[in-house]
């Protein structure tokens, strides 16, 4: 089964928990670039907050898993 993940300020994210997203509490750039790195590992789909993405300016340019920000 496909994974998918969502990085950024836990309680923007919290409500993909509900449906079954696996939610990475990353406030920080440097936490926001761990998580990244964890996904790669495995996700299918990655949702970003708008911050997080911010944190990962050249790193989305080879964008696989797919990648969202939502707005």
């Amino acid at each position: 089964m496909s994974r998918i993940v969502a990085i950024g300020d836990g309680p923007a994210l919290s409500g993909y928990a509900l449906a079954g997203v696996d939610v990475v509490d990353a406030p920080t750039p440097e936490q926001v670039r761990r998580a990244w790195a964890d996904a790669l590992g495995g996700a299918s789909l990655v949702l970003l907050t708008a911050e997080a993405r911010a944190a990962l300016p050249d790193r989305l340019e080879r964008s696989v898993p797919w990648t969202v920000v939502p707005a």
